[in-house]
Formats: C-alpha cells, structure tokens, sequence
C-alpha cells in the first residue's frame, strides 16, 4: 500500500486550486488539499545511558532547586562541516545566535556526558529492546551497527553532536484506518534537558542539566502514509502501545516525544515538535493545515502585485528556474535595509521603549515595500485559535535570534505607540502608503540579527510555505490553541557523519532469531491470562493499563485473587514480595486489611519473616480484636441507639459505622460491617 500510495502521489499533481477557508479548519479536506503526513515518536527506555553505564535517574530539580554543590561548566558551540564539505542549514542558522551554555553535572554524569572522555560501546539491554520492537513491527534489521554523529549547535549536547544508530528498516504499523510503513527505528542518545534561559549584553545564556543526557532513545520514523489528522493521532497511540508492550520503556511525561511531518500539496514539510498531548494531535495538524493554505494565497496575491507567475497548486509542478527568477525579483525588492529609528521615539510614552532606550538599545527599522496590510493583526478562527498571518511568522523569525517580539506596521499604533511616532518613522524610511516596516528594539547587534531573520522571512512570503521546524506554541504546560511558531530551519543531510569512536558490530542472524524467539506477550494475550484470575474488570484493566500484570500473575502464590490485586494497585512501587508476605500474615488474621499500607511502608528496604511482620502488627495496635468480644461491643453500641435504629433502619450504617471504629480501635472493616449490619437487622426483627 505504501508503494502503491507514494507512485499514485509522485505521478498524478493536482491540479486544481485547493478549497476551503482557513478560518475553518475542521472543515478542510485533506484529500482535496493533498494531505501528507508521517509521524516520528522518540521513546526513552528503561536503562542505564546509551554509552556511559550511569544509571538512567532524573532528577526533579528547577533553576531554582538545583543543588549548590553540583558543579557548572560554561561553553560555547560553533558549527563545523560535514564529511561532504557543507555546513548544515541548522547548525548554521544556530551559530549565528550568540548563545552560550552553562552545564549542570548531576551525580549521573561524568566525563562522557561532560565531553572529556569517549563514548562506550552501546549499552546491551538497549540494543535488545530495539531490535524487540523492529520485530514487532516486522521491520528489517541493518546487519552492522555503525554509530552516527549527528550535528546538535543548540547546546542540548556538550559534544555538539547527538549519536544515533540505525537498527532497522521496512517495517509496518497495523492501524483500524490502515497499515503505516515504518521506514526506519534509530537507536540515539536523548538531549540534555533545559533549565532556564538568561538575556544577557551578549546574547542568551542557556542553563542544561546532564541528568537526561545520554538517555536512550529508539526514534521511530513512518513513512507519510498517514491519511487525516484523526489518523495521525490514531498511529500514535499505535507506537506508544507497541513500545509499551515491551514492558522496558519509561512511562510519565517526556518520556515519549512525537514530532509531526505534516504537507499539502500547495505547501511543504514541515516538522512540528512538541506534541505530548495525543489529543491535539489532530487540531494541531488542521491548525497547520491552514496555515500551509493561507500562505500559498499569500504568495500568489503578492505575485500578483509585482506581476509574477504564480505558483502552482501542487509543489511538484514547480519550476526551479521560475522560482529562481521571483526570488531574484522579491530580493530586489525587499533589500536588506536598515535604519535607526531612535530618534523618532525621543517623546515615546511606552514603558517598553522608554526602558529599552534608556538601556542603550537601538530602534531598528526595516522597510518591507508593499506589505501594507499583508503583514496583518490578531484574529481567531471558528474554534478561537489565532488565524495565520504573515506578522506572526516575522515575530516568530525574529524571536530566533533571542529577542521578546518586534513591532509591525499593520498593529500600530499600540503598545503605547503613538501615531505620530508611526508617522515620523514612515517620513525617516520614505514609505509609500503602500509599503510597511518591522522594528525592533534591542541591543544593536542583536536587533540586526533579528530583522535579518525577518527579511529572510518576508521574502519567502512570495514562495511557499518553507521546510521548517516548528514547535507548538505552549502556555502552563499545555497547547495554547494548536498553533504553531518557527524553531529552526529543517536539517539537511550535512549534519550526519561517521562516529569515529564507537567500534560497529554485526547484528547476526542467531541474535535475531534469538529476539524472534522471545518476543513479549500480546496485549490481548495478557488481558487473557488476567480472565483466568478472580478480578473485578475494573482490577483486570487497571493492572494492565499500570503495566503490573507480571507483578500480579508472579506473586499471586495462593493469595486471594482480589485481595492481591488491590495490594499491588496500592503498593505498586513497593517490593512485591514484601506485599505478598503482608498480604499473606493479614489472611491470617493477624493484622488488620486497613494496617497493611501502612506495615509495607514500615518494613520498606527489609525483608521481615511473617513473624516479624506479626509482631510489628501486635505492637502497634494493628492486630484485629477478637470476633467475639467484636460482636458483644456492637450489639451494646446497637441496643444504647435502639430509637435512632429503629427510625433510620439501614440507614444508621453509615452513622454508627464510625461510632463503631472509634471503639473498637484497631479491627477489620468488612468484619465490623458485617456485623454491624447483622445487629441492626436483629433489632429490626
């Protein structure tokens, strides 16, 4: 099918105009508008580091938590060239940032996390759990494990590089909606993980901690086979479910990343990072969707302006050379000119430009001819999220090169703006009204940074949709709307080099068959072999759902079915054995069903005997009291409330279940309540 899909797209461009509104998303129509989309999941497993042997501990620290005496190291990256000669669009875009790095060394990591000592060979029970989910995603394992350098100048890796093995390849997905090819699973080291991000005079300061660097990941990467939004979220509940079933994988947030490569025929790739919430997977891809629409209308309104040929409905028709000549024509143009508009804000009452200029930034301007009215302002679409618009993506270029935000033309005058100071900066620039502007208030080298990245931008209005890297756009942990704003430029092939000091090694045919051999049970094996125990459905699906089946099925012993389950679901991080040998000294008699969550949180890290256990009980009060003189204590609480009994009938369980417990101190609920309700019906009677 995905042969068959990939002929069909590469042979028949469409050619019609595509169809709907952009401030109706879920209305779009994927087909029509030459949908394509493929899905990247990156999973962190359940190890040590890929090529350090510390172990895989996070730590659960901020910038404002971190402890004094974990050392820091500041660095800066630059970019190199690749084997081929070229240095990558990225690592160059990344360069030119002006970033510097301080690193926080956790207790697990060392001088291969710092950079200062070479790699290890490949953590084993890794490469197992990798070459496990090729093959039960029937893909084809690589006979020699070669070691990738990656290029990474974002200061996540201290090396300036991120290591990735290729395991396998030509696998599929099976999904209701269809099969989804797996082009290839990678076997790489997850990113140090982010702090904080200081402004400084020269330029930002980006805080990592090592503890997640070094991680390892499997990266699975489909084939664009994915045919609606609704599909993509449906293929990446699929991975998450195959990578689970492993039984080997982290669960908890950030533990499993997906990344989206998402196109229409009018637009082009782009990679939008950042989608842990499989929920808004699909609004997100609407949400791109229009963005991708609106910008190949723009390009051809502008075209149309400068009397242009316009682009045709689907990129593959595309002809390099016209699209040579318009970007020859729009950079003519739109040159790179920039102006110092200080001087117009001398008597500026906003806040935000007052300070800046008192600290000694620059007013830049850059004149943008004809895009008066095309840069645009703030408006939502039917579902409230922000409708795309050519200012957005220039805020979003701009903010690249470490700046909060930029002032466009279209939204002035605002931010306390006025518009006489809009007026003086269209008489300094010479702007007709058709022509708008973008300023920028920042230290001066850092303002040109920026408005150079808004030129490069805004040039691209006339052309479609660029390969880029997106992320979405989060406010308090969570998707602001579903939209999307600019990350870096998509990396190309230059970024990918031999690693030099990770030795490769052969995956033999007798060490696949072994994997083969040993695959994981099914999910609808394990929901199986739960059937055959005495659980509630609510019980059966929690323990699979909490991946505590195993614990469940290898513990059990004679234990009572229930009983054991509703341990494991309490204790689910406490030593099983431990909560058998609990569970076994409460069946008894010898301690109470209400005592046992607290007795396991006693003897955590020791392996008491059952008499241990027993005496531990008896000490502390938490050995149940006798049946007999239970019974005589419940029916003088019952007899001393006989009016209360008598009108509330049943109804007094409740009321006096309490009264009840507080007498009896320490005694098994179900027996109290047994017979509690024993005696009140013979009151009844």
């Amino acid at each position: 099918m995905k042969d068959e899909l990939l002929r069909k797209n590469m042979a028949d461009p469409i050619r019609t105009e595509p169809i709907g509104d952009v401030d109706d998303a879920e209305a779009l129509d994927p087909v029509q508008l030459g949908f394509m989309c493929g899905i990247e999941v990156h999973q962190q497993l359940a190890t040590g580091k890929l090529h350090s042997r510390q172990p895989g501990a996070l730590y659960d620290v901020t910038i404002d938590t971190v402890p004094e005496q974990w050392a820091r190291y500041q660095r800066r990256l630059r970019a190199a060239r690749g084997e081929g000669g070229a240095i990558d669009i990225a690592a160059r875009f990344e360069s030119r940032r002006n970033r510097s790095f301080v690193y926080v060394q956790s207790p697990n990591s060392g001088l291969i996390e710092l950079d200062e000592q070479p790699p290890l060979p490949h953590d084993k029970d890794a490469v197992e759990i990798a070459l496990t989910v090729s093959a039960l995603l029937e893909a084809k394992p690589v006979s020699l494990l070669q070691t990738m350098r990656k290029t990474v100048v974002d200061g996540s890796n201290t090396s300036g590089f991120q290591r990735t093995s290729l395991i396998s390849v030509d696998g599929v997905l099976e999904t209701e909606t269809g099969p989804v090819g797996v082009d290839v699973l990678c076997l790489e080291e997850d990113s140090a993980r982010k702090l904080d991000t200081l402004s400084t005079s020269n330029g930002e300061q980006v805080i990592y901690n090592l503890d997640r660097l070094g991680l390892p990941l499997i990266e699975i990467a489909t084939s664009p086979d994915v045919v609606s939004p609704e599909h993509a979220k449906e293929t990446s509940m699929a991975l998450g479910r195959c990578l689970r079933q492993t039984r080997r994988v982290r669960r908890g947030l950030g533990s499993i990343r997906q990344d989206l490569n998402v196109s229409l025929a009018c637009g082009d790739r782009v990679e939008i990072k950042g989608c842990q919430d499989l929920s808004w997977i699909p609004r997100i891809i609407r949400l791109e969707m229009a963005r991708q629409l609106h910008f190949y209308r723009l390009a051809n309104q502008l075209r149309g302006d400068l009397s242009l040929p316009a682009l045709p409905p689907d990129r593959r028709s595309d002809d390099s050379a016209v699209e040579a000549d318009v970007a020859n024509a729009v950079a003519a143009h739109l040159p790179l000119v920039l102006e110092d508009t200080s001087e117009c804000f001398t008597s500026c009452d906003s806040k935000m430009v007052k300070t800046g200029l008192a600290k000694g930034f620059t007013m830049l301007a850059l004149p943008l001819a004809g895009l008066a009215g095309n840069i645009g302002s703030k408006t939502l679409d039917k579902e409230g999220a922000q409708m795309p618009r050519l200012g957005r993506e220039l805020a979003g270029a701009a903010k690249l090169a470490g700046v909060k935000g930029v002032f466009h033309s279209d939204e002035l005058p605002a931010y306390g703006i006025e518009v006489e100071h809009v007026d003086l900066v269209r008489k300094h620039l010479s702007l007709s009204p058709a022509d708008g502007f973008i300023l920028c208030l920042a230290p001066q080298w850092q303002a040109e940074l920026a408005l150079e990245s808004v030129l490069v931008r805004a040039r691209k209005a006339w052309h479609r949709t660029a390969q880029e890297v997106r992320n979405v756009v989060v406010k308090k942990g969570a998707p602001e709307d579903g939209t999307t704003s600019p990350m870096r430029p998509l990396p190309g092939g230059a970024r990918m080099y031999p690693e030099t000091d990770v030795p490769v090694f052969p995956l033999t045919d007798e060490r696949w068959q072994e994997i083969l051999n040993t695959l994981p049970m099914t999910d609808d094996e394990r929901s199986d072999r739960l059937s055959k125990f005495e659980v509630s459905g609510d019980q059966a699906s929690q323990l699979l759902a909490r991946e505590l089946d195993d614990i469940f099925v290898d513990n059990i012993n004679g234990l009572p079915h229930k009983g054991w389950a509703s341990v494991v679901l309490e204790n689910d991080t406490a030593d099983p054995v431990l909560c058998a040998k609990v569970l076994a000294v409460k069946e008894e008699g010898l301690l109470t069903r209400e005592s046992m969550n607290d007795i396991i949180e006693h003897f955590v890290g020791a392996s008491p005997s059952s008499q241990e256990i027993a005496d531990f009980a008896e000490a502390n009060g938490f050995k149940p009291a006798d049946v007999g003189d239970l019974g005589a204590i419940i029916e003088g609480i019952v007899a001393e409330r006989a009016d209360f009994v008598k009108e509330r009938g049943m109804g007094a369980m409740g009321p006096l279940m309490g009264v009840v417990m507080q007498a009896v101190g320490a005694a098994d609920g179900k027996v109290v309540s047994a017979l509690l309700r024993q005696a009140i019906q013979n009151l009844s009677e």
